[in-house]
């Protein structure tokens, strides 16, 4: 009988055993969120991204924080469409009773068409979001494919019922609308288009636009059509144009009470916002295509199989691979149009079927990705990081030089330097490199060493005086952005060790290609961090024009010289030549310092305390919510301390890391387009590399992992192996540290293992120890 209860319960079991998407939790870290972060419903690296809006027509005064959805309101305005970095716009809005065309503030959620709701009745899930709005009595449904949002809008107790489409506003990171329009068409199609200015691309590429097209399809037709500007309503009108430009379309809900939209999105054209529409999603209705979106989203997230962890460690790990792969969306259509940099349509490679080989992605800056985002990208979805590479060869093919951060490839270079060249030259000497590589090889150098007619929005406007000096002097100036000019840099010691690590990557770039006098000027440019180092006190310390060190130095204090960060965090700057820096400052007292840093951040949680600012913790000595400090716990591997390492990433994950929609990343700190979530993962699987893949043959430095096993399938396009299999045997939850570990069946001396024989696959044995030693 017993055999019987357990042959009849088996398949329960086996159903209820959780799989990775149920892991994620989009709501984690909601609460002081960038404008791309909180984007459940969409596609993995997709174009359409829908969302829920709680504050995006707001926009924000300095173009990059946090604003869209804050898990702390309590109404929501709109269903944004567009959401990247300086990329936002198209949002609709299911309204009752009264027509209002303005959506009303947070604190008066009864003067426009905003609805309050409850968090108990939203559904949040990888590729979905479901709502209730309190209201309108209304449910909100959001999916999408890669270029087509899906809205799905249910009237409970309505016989009529409104959708709003609020085109000509500011949404998020977006900027002012500069000319917007929409109109329903005579086959009951809606189409337009936005164009914004948003903040980055007024300051690094005057003249330029983001330009946002639209065409949607709706399963019934309407009984009236309405169009308005903002507050100022056209009765009986089918068209809008300009700001504040929308339209409102009445329904008869009354034995229909489901509403559906297809919208598809495009950033060149509504012709091809039509053709992206009908290629994708022709044939699916919402649920299949809610059903193929969370295949897809199974699938990216599959790829690093995990078992045996705790349920907190699994729900922070598979929420932080989510927001890695969430971050940076496709902004080439599916002809393989795309907007160039150069204000025309350009057109990507078709193969012999008529489709392009690969696609354009809008992208924030790289500054830092090279310790979390790149590296997660190459061990488990490099082909994505080769279309990376191959867009931003087209970006240098139709503007003359690469960039750093792009919004539909116009320049928003976020911090005002340019680290691609690092992130192409990894790339190459990981053995990525299905593109050009001689067009790729020419953009690198140029990167470095190019400084007649480079514009702003290329980043390193002080790339002529590193040139000259071998270093970047102090300097104060009005650049707004960037904060630097030819003579110099207000950020001038941060930027000179910057381009001492990317000189480095791009030296062993050209060594492997032959070019051995590039190699040796790129190896000796590589050693600027040194005219920076001050032996009497320990620290990079700033110099200025004439070649001495700033007097007065303060190691905490921000901004003069260091950008987002200070002479404490950015000291340890120098990925490529840890061991260098090691003997200039002597092992012992290196240790002695890494203690002190990570025992007095442990005291402010690693980051800014329980402060809510993406900038809290900049002042401090490690500072985990930005990107300079991310590579210092794992320096202990240098000098002859791996357990020291071991320990404090492991604190990190437990401490600075959180599973509320308040402590997520931090609290309210900046997880810059998947960065803090992918190093999270690195982190959890226990691999890191702290050159970045700069190293001509670039290793991964371990630490104990989080799970008792993980398998990362290896795609075969790019490597020989089929798969990395990570067995940890002991209490790797509990756990700190390694007490041994064999690859392959060989005991390893060491904690560090080459990239060359990880990806021909293999199985990483360790055992775990709740000691040290």
């Amino acid at each position: 009988m017993r055999l019987i209860l357990l042959l009849l319960l088996l398949p329960c079991i086996v159903n209820a055993q959780k799989m990775p998407l149920d892991y994620v939790d989009p709501n984690i870290g909601s609460v002081h969120s960038r404008w791309f972060f909180y984007t459940p419903a969409a596609h993995p690296f997709g174009m359409a991204k829908p969302a829920p809006s709680t504050n995006g027509q707001y926009g924000n005064k300095w173009g990059w924080e946090a604003v869209g959805y804050d898990g702390t309101h309590t109404s929501i305005e709109g269903f944004v469409n567009f959401h990247e970095f300086q990329v936002g716009g198209v949002s609709l809005m299911p309204t009752t009773g009264k027509l209002v065309t303005v959506p009303g503030k947070l604190d008066e959620e009864d003067t426009g068409y905003r609805s309050r709701f409850k968090k108990e009745n939203e559904v949040a899930q990888p590729g979905y979001y479901s709502v209730f709005l309190d209201d309108y009595k209304v449910r909100a449904e959001l999916t999408s494919t890669e270029r087509v949002a899906f809205h799905r809008y249910t009237f409970d107790q309505n016989e009529e019922g409104n959708i709003l489409f609020d085109i000509g506003n500011t949404q998020g990171e977006s900027g002012a609308v500069v000319d917007a329009s929409v109109r329903i068409t005579k086959d009951n199609k809606v189409e337009g288009f936005v164009i914004t200015h948003p903040g980055y691309a007024k300051y690094y590429q005057p003249g330029s636009y983001v330009k946002m097209y639209f065409v949607a399809e709706l399963n019934q037709l309407p009984i009236s059509v309405d169009a308005f500007n903002k507050e100022t309503i056209h009765k009986g009108e089918r068209s809008s144009i300009g700001k504040g430009a929308g339209l409102a379309l009445k329904f008869n809900t009354s034995t229909k009470k489901d509403v559906e939209v297809k919208i598809g999105l495009s950033y060149t054209s509504i012709e091809n916002a039509a053709l992206n529409l009908s290629t994708e999603a022709s044939t699916l209705n919402f649920d299949q295509a809610k059903e193929k979106a969370q295949n897809e989203w199974s699938e990216k997230l599959g790829r690093i199989a995990v078992k045996g962890g705790s349920e907190e460690h699994l729900t922070k790990f598979y929420t932080a691979l989510y927001h890695a792969i969430l971050g940076r969306g496709v902004e080439s259509d599916v002809n393989g149009n795309y907007p160039s940099i150069n204000g025309g349509i350009g057109q990507i490679p078709l193969d012999k079927e008529g489709k392009p080989t690969y696609n354009h992605y809008n992208t924030d800056a790289v500054w830092g990705a090279f310790w979390n985002l790149t590296q997660l990208w190459a061990l488990v979805y490099p082909d994505y990081y080769n279309q990376f590479i191959q867009c931003q060869l087209d970006i240098y093919k139709d503007g003359g030089w690469l960039a750093d951060g792009v919004a539909t490839n116009k320049y928003v270079s976020g911090v005002g330097t340019n680290y691609m060249g690092l992130v192409i030259a990894s790339a190459y000497n990981r053995g990525i490199r299905d593109f050009d590589v001689e067009t790729a090889y020419k953009a690198v150098y140029k990167n470095e060493m190019g400084w007649m007619n480079r514009p702003l929005g290329a980043g390193k406007a002080d790339t002529k005086v590193w040139v000259e000096k071998g270093y970047v002097p102090l300097t104060s100036n009005e650049e707004y952005y960037s904060a630097s000019n030819a003579d110099g840099s207000q950020f001038s010691a941060s930027h000179t060790l910057e381009y001492s690590f990317s000189a480095y990557a791009a030296a062993q770039m050209a060594k492997a290609l032959g070019k051995n006098e590039d190699y040796e000027m790129f190896m000796e440019r590589a050693k600027g961090w040194e005219k920076l180092f001050d032996s009497s006190t320990g620290f990079i310390r700033p110099k200025l024009p004439n070649g001495e060190f700033v007097e007065e130095f303060d190691p905490k204090k921000v901004w003069t010289g260091f950008q987002e960060g200070n002479a404490w965090q950015y000291t340890f700057y120098v990925p490529h030549d840890a061991k260098g820096l090691i003997k200039k400052i002597g092992e012992e007292e290196f240790n002695k310092r890494l203690d002190s840093v990570f025992e007095t951040a442990a005291i402010t949680k690693f980051g800014g305390g329980e402060t809510v600012d993406a900038f809290a913790g900049l002042e401090n000595v490690y500072n985990h919510g930005n990107q300079p400090s991310l590579h210092i716990a794992w320096l202990y591997n240098y000098a002859n301390q791996p357990e020291k390492t071991q320990y404090w990433v492991r604190e990190i994950c437990n401490v600075f890391y959180g599973t509320d929609q308040t402590h997520g990343y931090g609290y309210g700190q900046d997880e810059d387009q998947g960065q803090l979530g992918a190093w999270y993962v690195l982190a959890g699987i226990g691999l890191f590399d702290v050159e970045g893949g700069a190293g001509a043959t670039p290793t991964l430095q371990m630490a104990l992992p989080q799970f008792e096993e993980i398998t990362i399938r290896l795609d075969q396009k790019f490597y020989a192996g089929k798969e990395l299999k990570i067995l940890t045997k002991g209490n790797p939850t509990a756990h700190h540290y390694i007490k041994s570990a064999k690859w392959n069946g060989e005991k390893l001396p060491n904690v560090f293992l080459p990239w060359s024989e990880i990806i021909e696959g293999g199985v990483l044995e360790i055992k775990s120890s709740a000691k040290s030693k």
